[in-house]
């Protein structure tokens, strides 16, 4: 392609409203442009290396034996609420009536439209295992746009759907689907983490999300230092031995503690270590109350209290809520004397001896408690995972790391078969409900993560096998009818030789050629110079900085070996 016929809009300043490298960059080289927020336009070189990514996608499905379809994103109404999640899902559904006052849906996700389409097709288990995907634009109202196409409102997605008779072909598929996403991002060059992680909305169990590492994720990975463990922080399991004090129980008693509301405040005023409080947080599970407790020192974790409990929803009571509910403000709440509500305590809270805990009055805490003797619970691992925590396969301790998610595979079991009364006739000619998994990937975020971990201080390295094109051939001086003649030989040359070109034919000055080409960051610069004359010509390898001469007889081979 010659740069003057493409449309490469690249700028100097860094966008004020960019705050992460990828989105800058992606801006500054003319690969995307905003149109409102969290929607952009893909330009040219943007939306070529997409098609890369797609076409990785597209290898590794059909591999996987997974078939393309392409589904509507305008959906019914009435198949949300045929599943249920119509109202569920929640603000983050773009909803929409048409002229006849029927209810619609801008595509977040497709398990509705899918499942209704099997169950009208697909009637007897001989047409089982059964996998389709699409690679289609999504829509999300996402309340807080950010990151450029990280977190944006509209986004490109390949979503896959597998059906099947029996537990063992869905665990089947699951596993070649999950190695068909890593062969993926690996082909991407990504730096990414698989970890175990959380269906929310989706349902289902046995889910894996894949994280790119990096600095400006949003989700924090658990992995252990000497194994392949890896968890999404929200599901990272807790495997501690606690082992209690050997001090003697010592009675139970009431003290002021006035003005003193968090655990860092009582455990200073009354000369204890925060472990060895107890915090008591009144959480809102399926529109029942529960008192949920933890130690001092623990965090506790919503997506644990909610699986403990096997709810549907939890969120933390609003502190009115609570105040109406308890009598008393949330620095003073505590187990002892609640009869009304179940209590759930995280595993650490059982081997907490001569501990402290709120009175349910304002400025007061018990001392000296203990559990067993002084309230009861039921008992489980509700905490966040800490750094330095033994890793829960045996191996190593607990680190921390940031991760972008770009990919999401869930066994979603009968959650939508079920619901939408899609069933199939057994080898007995009985009917089943199918089962289902259901697999993700994030197509323009992962477009993101790779800018964002490809660039340097002058701008993109684009990796080989998704870069929008291999060779970015500059003439220094396009009225030099020596490097005019030659350029224009080693395009026609190079295309012939099946290389994607991209030729800058503009008459610039060399130091915007050379700064653009940096921006853009191909993997390889051909730059025809002084010594055109003589059939030389310089190149530049985008990744090292190394520079090479060679003459336009020799040049193709070694192309061979730098872009093999």
């Amino acid at each position: 392609m010659k740069q003057s016929m493409t449309l490469i809009p690249t700028m100097r300043e860094i966008p004020a409203d960019a705050d992460v490298k990828s989105h800058q960059l992606l801006l500054r080289a003319g690969f995307i442009r905003q149109n409102a927020s969290g929607i952009y336009s893909f330009l040219p070189l943007g939306k070529k290396v997409l098609q890369n990514i797609e076409q990785i996608v597209r290898e590794e499905m059909m591999a996987a034996g997974a078939v393309e379809v392409l589904m509507p994103a305008l959906q019914q109404a009435e198949l949300w609420q045929e599943s249920g999640r119509w109202y569920s899902y929640g603000p983050e559904l773009m909803r929409l009536k048409d002229r006849h006052d029927r209810e619609f849906a801008l595509g977040a996700t497709h398990e509705e439209v899918i499942t209704s389409l099997i169950k009208d097709e697909v009637k007897s288990y001989k047409k089982l295992p059964l996998t389709l995907y699409q690679i289609q634009t999504k829509f999300r109202d996402e309340k807080r746009p950010r990151f450029g196409l990280l977190r944006g409102r509209e986004f490109i997605m390949k979503d896959a759907y597998s059906f099947h008779s029996s537990q063992e072909s869905l665990d089947d598929v699951y596993q070649k689907m999950y190695k068909a996403y890593s062969n993926i991002f690996e082909r991407c060059g990504l730096n990414y983490r698989a970890v175990i992680a959380d269906s929310g909305a989706m349902g289902g169990k046995d889910t894996h999300e894949f994280m790119v590492l990096s600095e400006i994720g949003e989700d924090t990975i658990a992995y252990s230092t000497e194994s392949d463990f890896a968890a999404n922080i929200e599901m990272a399991p807790v495997d501690v031995k606690y082992e209690k004090s050997s001090d003697a129980p010592d009675s139970l008693k009431k003290v002021d503690t006035p003005d003193q509301k968090s655990i860092d405040q009582v455990s200073g005023f009354l000369n204890k270590k925060p472990e060895e409080c107890i915090k008591t947080m009144i959480f809102k599970v399926d529109n029942e109350y529960v008192a949920v407790l933890a130690r001092g020192d623990h965090e506790i974790n919503d997506i644990k209290v909610k699986n403990a409990l096997g709810a549907v929803s939890v969120e933390l009571a609003a502190p009115e809520e609570t105040k109406e509910k308890m009598d008393c403000p949330v620095g003073s709440l505590g187990p002892i004397g609640i009869e009304d509500m179940k209590i759930l305590a995280d595993t650490a809270v059982e081997f907490i001896v001569n501990g402290v805990c709120g009175a349910n009055e304002e400025g007061v805490h018990f001392i000296n408690v203990n559990p067993g003797r002084d309230f009861n619970a039921d008992y489980a691992d509700l905490r966040f995972i800490q750094e330095g925590d033994p890793s829960p396969d045996g191996k190593g301790i607990i680190q921390f790391a940031k991760g972008i998610e770009v990919g999401h595979v869930f066994k979603l079991g009968t959650r939508y078969s079920e619901a939408m009364n899609a069933a199939y006739l057994d080898e007995n000619g009985r009917s089943q409900p199918m089962i289902m998994g259901c697999y993700g990937i994030g197509v323009s975020r992962t477009l993101a993560a790779v800018a964002e971990q490809f660039n340097d201080e002058k701008g993109f390295v684009w990796p080989k096998n998704i870069t929008p094109y291999d060779i970015h051939l500059i003439p220094v001086n396009v009225k030099d009818e020596a490097q005019t003649k030659l350029a224009d030989e080693l395009y026609a040359s190079l295309l012939q030789h099946r290389y994607e070109v991209l030729h800058d034919d503009r008459q610039e000055r060399p130091g915007v050629k050379f700064a653009d080409s940096d921006l853009i960051g191909l993997p390889v610069r051909i730059t025809v110079g002084k010594k055109a004359a003589d059939g030389i010509v310089e190149v530049k390898l985008r990744e090292t900085g190394e520079v090479f001469e060679y003459t336009k007889a020799e040049l193709l081979e070694k192309l061979q070996s730098i872009l093999a």
